[in-house]
Parts: C-alpha cells; sequence; structure tokens
C-alpha cells in the first residue's frame, strides 16, 4: 500500500497503442522500455479493482498484447475464482498465441483452488511474460519462473515493482507475518487535535477527505476501532456514495464489553476483539465473530487467521497509543485541517518517545492536498518480503 490506488471500478488510464517494434530480448531482467511501463501500468489499474475482496488472496492484473495492441486483460476478482490470467486468456482466445502478458504478480505453478496460471500461460502460447514481482508464497517462489522459462517462454519481471510490492503490502504481511497490514487514519486539526475536550470530532476534515476515506474502506478487508470511539460517535464504518463499493469488515477493540448491542456497527459479519473475562453470548447471538486475545499482537494474528490481510485503524487515541507501543501500525495516513482547538485530544493516548531521538520517522512520505486538508502518508515499517524476492534464475 503506502499509496492511494483507485477504487474497484474506477476508469482505467488511457493507454496508447504501444509500439509494434519487438522488445529486446533480456536474460532475466526487463529494460524498462516504455511499453513494457505503459501495459504494465494498466496491469496495476486492473488489479486495483480487486483490492479489498481477493483476501487472503493478493489483488493482481493481467494484460495480454500482441502487435502493440491488448487482446485481453483481466483481475482476480475473489478467493477461489479465476485468477487474472485465466481472464485474460478466456477473452484473448486464439489472439493469445504469441502474445506477451503482463502479468503484477508472478504466476501460481502450484494447484490451490484453481489450476496453475503458468500452466494455463504455456498451454496457450504465450511467447513472453513480464511480471511486476515475483511471489513471496512459499508455494511459488520463483518456480513459476522457473516453469515458464523451462518451456521456453522469455521471462523478464521488476517492471514497476515498487508500484506492485505497495498494493500487495496485505498479502505480503498475511504470508511472511501471519497478520494483517494495519493503516492508521486520523484526522487532526492544524495544533495537533483530533477532537474537542468535549470529545467532539465531528468534522475535524472536510467533506473531501471524508469522501476520500469511504473510498479506501472500499478498499480495505476490514476497519477497525475502540469501544471508545462507539460510546462517543456510534459510527457505521460503511461506504457512501462509491459506484460498486462494499463495507469493510468491522473490528472492534473491546476488552470489557462496553459496546451496546443497539451499536451500528454490531451486525452480522462484525468482529469483536474482547478479553477472556468478557461476556460475549448476546454478541454471538448477533453474528458477531468474537476474538479472545490477551494483547494486541494475538488479536492481530487473530485477525490473520480470519483471512484479512489489510485493517484501516480509525480508532481513538487509546486503542492507536497501544497498537503503536506494540509496533504493530506499519503505514499512516493523517489529513491535517487549517483548523485550531488549543485544548482537546491528541492522537495518541499512550506514551511512545520520550524524545526526539526515539522518534519513529515514516519513510515513502508523501504529501497531498485534499480539499482545503493536507494529507500526509507514510509507512513506519518495509513491506514484508521474502529473499524470493532477490530470485534470478539462470538461463534456460
Amino acid at each position: 500500500m503506502c499509496e492511494h490506488l483507485e477504487p474497484p471500478g474506477a476508469p482505467l488510464p488511457c493507454i496508447q497503442t504501444a509500439s509494434s517494434a519487438s522488445p529486446r530480448k533480456r536474460d532475466y531482467r526487463s529494460s524498462l522500455e516504455p511499453p513494457d511501463v505503459l501495459w504494465m501500468r494498466l496491469a496495476l489499474a486492473l488489479a486495483a479493482r480487486g483490492l479489498g475482496r481477493t483476501a487472503p488472496n493478493p489483488p493482481v492484473g493481467c494484460v495480454l498484447v500482441k502487435g502493440g495492441v491488448a487482446v485481453g486483460s483481466g483481475f482476480h476478482a475473489k478467493a477461489g475464482e479465476p485468477h487474472a490470467e485465466v481472464l485474460a486468456l478466456r477473452e484473448a482466445r486464439a489472439r493469445a498465441e504469441g502474445a506477451t502478458a503482463y502479468v503484477t504478480l508472478e504466476p501460481c505453478s502450484h494447484h490451490g483452488r484453481t489450476p496453475p496460471c503458468a500452466d494455463a500461460l504455456v498451454a496457450a502460447g504465450i511467447e513472453r511474460v513480464v511480471v511486476a514481482v515475483l511471489d513471496p508464497n512459499p508455494l511459488v517462489a520463483g518456480s513459476g519462473v522457473t516453469r515458464l522459462r523451462a518451456a521456453g517462454l522469455e521471462v523478464s519481471w521488476d517492471v514497476l515493482e515498487g508500484e506492485a510490492v505497495r498494493q500487495q503490502a496485505g498479502f505480503r504481511s498475511l504470508i511472511v507475518r501471519g497478520r494483517p497490514w494495519v493503516v492508521y487514519k486520523v484526522a487532526m486539526t492544524l495544533d495537533g487535535k483530533v477532537a474537542a475536550l468535549s470529545g467532539a470530532s465531528r468534522w475535524v476534515s472536510g467533506a473531501p477527505a471524508r469522501a476520500l476515506v469511504h473510498r479506501w474502506r472500499n478498499q480495505f478487508d476490514a476497519v477497525a476501532v475502540g469501544s471508545g470511539t462507539i460510546l462517543a460517535d456510534d459510527p457505521q464504518l460503511g461506504t457512501r456514495d462509491v459506484p460498486g463499493g462494499r463495507d469493510a469488515r468491522p473490528v472492534i477493540f473491546d476488552r470489557r464489553g462496553l459496546t451496546p448491542l443497539a451499536a451500528r456497527v454490531i451486525r452480522p459479519g462484525s468482529v469483536l476483539v474482547t478479553s477472556s473475562t468478557t461476556s460475549t453470548t448476546a454478541y454471538k447471538r448477533k453474528q458477531v465473530t468474537v476474538i479472545e486475545a490477551e494483547n494486541e499482537v494475538e488479536a492481530l494474528m487473530a485477525l490473520g487467521e480470519l483471512g484479512l490481510s489489510t485493517v484501516l485503524l480509525e480508532g481513538g487515541p487509546t486503542l492507536a497509543g497501544a497498537l503503536l507501543s506494540a509496533g504493530l501500525i506499519d503505514e499512516v495516513r493523517v489529513f491535517v485541517a487549517p483548523k485550531l482547538l488549543g485544548a482537546g485530544l491528541t492522537p495518541l493516548s499512550a506514551p511512545f518517545a520520550t524524545s526526539l531521538d526515539e522518534a519513529h520517522p515514516l519513510r515513502d512520505v508523501r504529501v497531498s492536498g485534499v480539499g482545503q486538508d493536507v494529507l500526509i502518508q507514510g509507512c513506519l515499517h518495509k513491506i514484508p518480503r521474502l529473499e524470493v524476492d532477490a530470485f534470478e534464475p539462470h538461463s534456460a
């Protein structure tokens, strides 16, 4: 992640026809020729349509190009359904023979819920495969590339690798760490307040920023808050005005069982994270999934076991401080509104750093304007990878 991606259903970028000149043969690394970059951007835009819908699988896009023209395209829409490569091949049919396949993630080489995509590409007569990044899943881990090369296909990768890795942050976190990629979203005033002393926080940010948050929710597997936020605001945590949107799964951190059964987030599919001493029978009757965890690490691992790969943290200062202190926040997205409160609540209630030397700087920082607000985004942790990302197969 660590970057804004258009929501599923967003229009694809306008890409002009690529040159029909044959790309220069390379042993294993792409030369980043403009046509490769342009077609891979289209594949990434397709993959973005699956964000928030494919977990525990990754979002993947594929474009088949022949003679400088796209003859087939597809994206993975849901776990258990056909992969991007298969959908692109179905669209291309006989035109796939001799084409180049642009895929945002290394084609799978194992039998899961669906047959290996590497085999499908070979059977269709694909001549060249350009991959954005290799798969960290131990079941693939470079074997997809090996299988393609063994069948005589030219294979290259590392085309827009950084963008692909960011797009697959949740999948990579789930595969490597067993827990979701956690993004902390907060809106604060220019003097660093998230709410007035009364607790009122509607609205710190402007309408454009709030609309963007709804688009983010549409791309995440879950949205997490604490019981304090439920008691103060009774949020629905839904998605509004997003064409084709759907609500992320609500996750409530509530050790003492303070969340009212009438709260709008208490609905089938919601997740309640609590302690073993809390009575949960009434929540279960509401078809709420209950996780009993002794600490934040156990809670995040349990969310991973549910197949949730990305979590948008919208909780208040207490929950955010606890997760930050535990090293469980991977990325932050902060809206700064041109307002001054003078007194009020700060984004973090728990002590974290006692000096500037102990502060945790953000990496990959981006600053942009959203209406009258300023959005600052950055990562606290590197997106997880395995050594397979440096895999360089020998020539066939």
